[in-house]
């Protein structure tokens, strides 16, 4: 089976337009390299570096359970909205 690899700046991507947000700020800043380090999102351990960044509407976070790798949101202003346990499992 091929490993799959990504990086922290395409899984975001990928997060923002799920979303339909628009990314404001991220700490590290967008451009340093550590955006653009390939790592496999798999089980094992975790490769990928911790960020956090800002939407218009979302907070964005690095999430893993059991080595696998993902990231995670939440509202970036109080709301009604239900948050599922973070980390994985059931």
């Amino acid at each position: 089976m091929p490993r799959s690899i990504t990086t922290w700046y395409s899984e975001l991507i990928r997060a923002i337009k799920k979303n339909d947000d628009v990314l404001i700020r991220a700490q590290p800043p967008l451009g340093t390299t550590m955006w653009d380090e390939e790592f496999d999102p798999g089980f094992g351990s975790t490769n990928g570096q911790p960020f956090t960044a800002w939407g218009r509407d979302r907070v964005y976070f690095p999430l893993s359970y059991d080595g696998a790798e993902w990231i995670g949101s939440a509202p970036r202003n109080p709301s009604f909205e239900k948050l599922s346990h973070q980390g994985g499992g059931g």
